[in-house]
């Protein structure tokens, strides 16, 4: 056994700026990265441990990394690596189905698994005196796993759902995951996707499963990383009492000989279509280099400087001046062995095809033709230094950096060297790798278009390379006998928890300036950046009826040109500083954000201070902003899931100011005009209706002689402040409603009752109801429509919380056909909430799951500052924070069952998306009343959708 320290440990990474750098950058130059600090050993099994302690932390993270992904799924089971990632955590020898994740929710934690073409990784972050028991979860996972028929079977069914939700129903999933997937590589390991495909899904069997295990889930291929508070010698203890003892197969890992890849040498265009795509789209496919290439760090560059921000190229280009595209994007995609460069485009409405390529192929040639200027590589470094700073905010988010490191490169110091390598690229570098690497003759072009735009003749999946596929590894049956979970006498106990640690809440200061502006402070970590809220009273309700979305677009036009700044000058400015900015309305509330580095704050604070006191309004910016704000509502309107939210949000509140939609319709946005805009500015942005909330490292007193400084000059008008009155309006009574959106890929289910505000004292216990139906993995919900029938990949509730009445929201996605089944156990499941009492255990358990989400969003800058403006506008004290756990612990079952009441499948408002000819006889058995709406008849201006 050894043990090797970090080098990194003694010295930060610190961006040095260039000379010909402007006054905006050379602010920005002190920005320093604290590397990855860590410790590593390995087990003589050949586990490979990384400890990353950090005794502040309120939590722990483990991570276990396995060297399997999409790249090793078996011939003619693509998607399998994925589909074995769900089986694995579901049941072991000495834990039942779905325990793993009864015991981290119970614990007040968080676990999920991913998949990537590299890895498969599975994590969980749970208070520190969990450790053990989590570590012990995942040496069962590894050494003991029972793959049945049952979990085979329902995992497999759950993946398929997967597959849809983020594949078939949106309306470019086919093209990310399909068309751009199969196009991106020709004789590669990386041709398949790793969510596989429904037809290689269903061919798979419980022998491959067994096999997959067998093959690829052993100590010598695998990482496990434990980062936050935890005694380093305690965990070398537990590690080696857990893991030591397994051992690896006698069998090696299978070796797929690797194809060698022909270089392309001409151009290929692909025309794909596919069902309810609002915007044509096109994209340009490159090959690119693997994550440890010496060119990795310039492509960064070039990257930021086509498409990071709104002073990118490619933004400026094809979506601000021209206005062809509604987005444009350039992607890196660099993984262990290779890599891909996509960019992509959506279509303006009204654009031609032609038109955004000839725009997009301009922009390539400049790239390759012409050298950047020091400003963009300068502005370019520092946005990229900053995201690493927010990055490696947390003890989790550090262990998924140095994990991506080692599964990339195979490298812990990776993610270091390459953060310093991108300090050393020279403009010189970005012209010769463009050049390089955005080679014409190797290019795939796509064309991407509705499938009403698809030739007679032209076949469905006439987007599929035609380049063969390789043949991929056939794993080795498995030789092992399988597991069985043992009768419960015999198995073995999870360990026993540690010392619990008591949770550190941050302090919270508070001031009003002269103006009326609240002002509230507290630090939040030591890292040198900082986050700012601005909380304006009113938001979306203060929306006048005929003209939903106007808050919105009030919003988003502020940082839009301001205080004699045009909106490139403004993006540039803040993209040179590392900063962040944006804003929009909720129901209650606009709210305004900046995130920066410390070192820039001054400078994002002038910015800021136009924005908010002195925006311009220009008419050419509002005339952009709103068809930008149209364009992308047309591609939300053709998506199950976001319109069934809109329509069950309009059922809820009908003509009240709680019923449009906050962002707006097609048609209400595209009304909006200037004038309304001003005077809408001029009525609500006032600084006695506003709240500044400062977090991050920045200390108290100097957060608050920051925002004096930024806007203790704005005016307060003299006229009395503006209020909304009767948000909420009376309930409208229970309706079952249907949109019918032909071609979608799954129907989206969502029902919903009225609840209490987010200030009355009901609003706690009716939380940890609203927990026990449909918060995490545990909720009743997801047990029901997922764990046990595999309906679908998700199925959950949320209580909203609003100034006036709220909801409690229930929703989900599965296959056309199943839609009028979940319909059914979903409003069950309404009825045995406020039906049957919830025993105590089931109480505490579930409030320790809402306290540890609470306590986790803490420990971040973004987090606490969206908890302090949520206590602001709903009128909660700042005390909040410390006291909202201890309310929700107040819970008991007698006041749970007492809250519930108030969720009865007799008074729920329910509504469907989806194509209607699948399910609506088998819903209107259920529900004879039930209304069918055409999705192209749907009008979320009336407070009667147009019925």
């Amino acid at each position: 056994m050894s043990r090797t320290a970090a080098l990194f440990g003694a010295s930060l990474l610190v961006l040095a700026p260039l000379a010909a750098a402007p006054a905006a950058a050379q602010q920005a130059a002190s920005l320093a990265v604290p590397p990855l600090e860590f410790t590593h050993r390995e087990l003589g099994n050949g586990l490979d441990v990384y400890a990353m302690p950090d005794p502040t932390a309120g939590t722990v993270t483990v991570t276990l990394w396995y060297d399997v992904g999409g790249k090793d799924d078996p011939e003619g089971r693509s998607g399998f690596a994925h589909l074995f990632e769900h089986i694995l955590s579901r049941k072991t020898v000495n834990l039942p189905y779905g325990q793993i994740s009864t015991m981290v929710e119970n614990a007040g934690g968080t676990r999920n698994a991913s998949t990537g073409q590299d890895f498969t990784n599975y994590y969980e972050t749970v208070p520190p005196q969990y450790l053990e028991q989590m570590l012990w979860t995942h040496a069962e996972r590894m050494a003991r796993p029972v793959v049945d028929q049952e979990v085979f079977d329902t995992e497999r069914s759950i993946v398929q759902e997967e597959l849809r939700q983020r594949v078939y129903a949106p309306p470019y999933g086919r093209l990310q995951r399909f068309v751009i997937g199969d196009n991106s590589f020709d004789e590669s390991i990386y041709r398949r996707s790793v969510i596989g495909s429904l037809e290689e899904l269903n061919s798979a069997r419980i022998e491959d499963a067994r096999a997959f295990h067998e093959a690829y889930y052993r100590p010598a291929n695998a990482t496990l990383i434990v980062s936050g508070n935890f005694d380093p010698a305690q965990l070398d203890r537990w590690v080696d009492q857990y893991f030591a003892g397994i051992r690896n197969p006698d069998r090696p890992t299978p070796v797929f000989e690797r194809p060698v890849e022909t270089p392309r040498t001409q151009p290929r265009l692909v025309e794909a279509y596919a069902p309810n795509v609002p915007l044509p789209a096109v994209a340009a496919i490159f090959p690119g280099v693997a994550a440890g290439h010496p060119d990795a760090p310039a492509l960064d560059v070039l990257q930021a400087i086509m498409s990071r921000g709104e002073s990118s190229r490619l933004y400026q280009a094809l979506v601000y001046e021209t206005q062809l595209a509604a987005n444009a994007g350039f992607g890196l995609d660099d993984m262990e062995e290779d890599g891909v460069v996509t960019l992509t485009a959506t279509v303006a409405q009204g654009k031609a095809i032609p038109d955004v390529e000839a725009a997009l192929n301009a922009q390539l040639e400049r790239i390759r033709n012409e050298p950047v200027t020091a400003a963009e590589l300068q502005e370019a470094k520092t946005e990229i230094v900053a995201s690493a700073l927010r990055q490696r905010e947390t003890a989790s988010g550090r262990a998924f950096i140095l994990g991506q490191s080692i599964v990339s490169q195979n490298d812990p110091r990776a993610a270091d060297e390459r953060l310093a390598a991108v300090q050393q690229v020279t403009a010189a570098d970005v012209q010769r790798v463009a050049r390089t690497y955005l080679d014409e003759q190797a290019r795939v072009s796509i064309r991407y278009q509705d499938e009403s735009a698809r030739p007679a003749g032209v076949p469905e999946d006439s987007w599929r390379n035609p380049a063969p596929v390789p043949t991929f590894v056939s794993v080795p049956p498995a030789v092992l006998p399988p597991n069985e979970l043992l009768p419960e006498g015999r198995r073995a106990a999870p360990p026993a928890l540690g010392a619990a640690r008591e949770a550190v809440i941050p302090a919270v200061a508070e001031r009003t300036l002269p103006n009326g502006l609240r002002v509230i402070v507290a630090k939040s970590t030591d890292l040198p950046i900082m986050n700012a809220q601005l909380v304006l009273g009113g938001g979306a309700a203060a929306d006048p009826a005929d003209r939903p979305g106007l808050a919105g677009l009030t919003a988003g036009l502020a940082t839009q040109g301001a205080g004699g700044r045009s909106a490139p000058e403004i993006a540039r400015t803040l993209e040179a500083l590392g900063a962040n900015i944006g804003g929009g309305a909720g129901a209650d509330a606009t709210q305004m954000f900046v995130s920066a580095p410390i070192a820039s704050a001054e400078a994002v604070g002038a910015v800021l201070a136009d924005v908010v006191q002195r925006p311009d309004f220009a008419e050419a910016e509002v005339a952009r902003s709103r068809t930008q704000a149209v364009n992308a509502l047309r591609v939300n309107y053709r998506q199950p899931g976001p319109l069934a939210s809109a329509v069950l949000n309009r059922l809820l509140y009908g003509a009240s100011p709680y019923g449009a939609p906050s962002s707006g319709t097609p048609a209400s946005v595209a009304a909006i005009t200037r004038d309304e805009i001003v005077a809408f500015h001029d009525r609500w942005w006032r600084p006695d209706n506003a709240t500044v909330i400062v977090t991050g490292g920045m200390e108290p007193e100097a957060a608050f002689a920051w925002a004096e400084q930024v806007l203790g000059g704005w005016e307060r008008p003299a006229a009395p402040k503006p209020t909304v009155g009767n948000r909420a309006g009376a309930p409208a009574g229970p309706r079952v409603v249907v949109v019918d959106l032909p071609g979608a890929g799954q129907a989206a289910v969502t029902a919903a009752v009225r609840a209490p505000r987010r200030a009355d004292a009901g609003y706690y216990p009716l939380a940890v109801a609203n927990a026990v139906l449909g918060s995490g993995q545990n909720g009743r919900l997801f047990q029901e429509v997922r764990a046990k029938r595999g309906l679908s990949y998700g199925a959950y509730s949320s209580l909203g919380a609003r100034a006036e009445g709220g909801a409690l929201v229930a929703s989900t996605q599965t296959k056309n056909e199943s839609a009028a089944e979940v319909v059914g156990l979903v409003l069950a499941e309404f009825d045995r909430l406020a039906r049957e009492p919830v025993a105590d255990q089931a109480v505490t358990d579930r409030e320790a799951f809402i306290t540890g989400g609470f306590q986790r969003s803490l420990e971040t800058t973004g987090g606490l500052g969206g908890l302090l403006a949520d206590a602001v506008v709903n009128g909660l004290p700042l005390s909040e924070i410390g006291a909202y756990p201890q309310k929700i612990a107040a819970t008991t079952p007698d006041s749970l069952r007492e809250a519930a009441r108030v969720v009865s499948a007799e008074e729920a408002v329910v509504v469907v998306v989806g194509q209607a000819d699948m399910f609506i006889d088998a819903l209107r058995a259920a529900h004879p009343d039930v209304a069918v709406i055409p999705a192209a008849e749907l009008d979320l201006d009336s407070p009667t959708l147009g019925m």
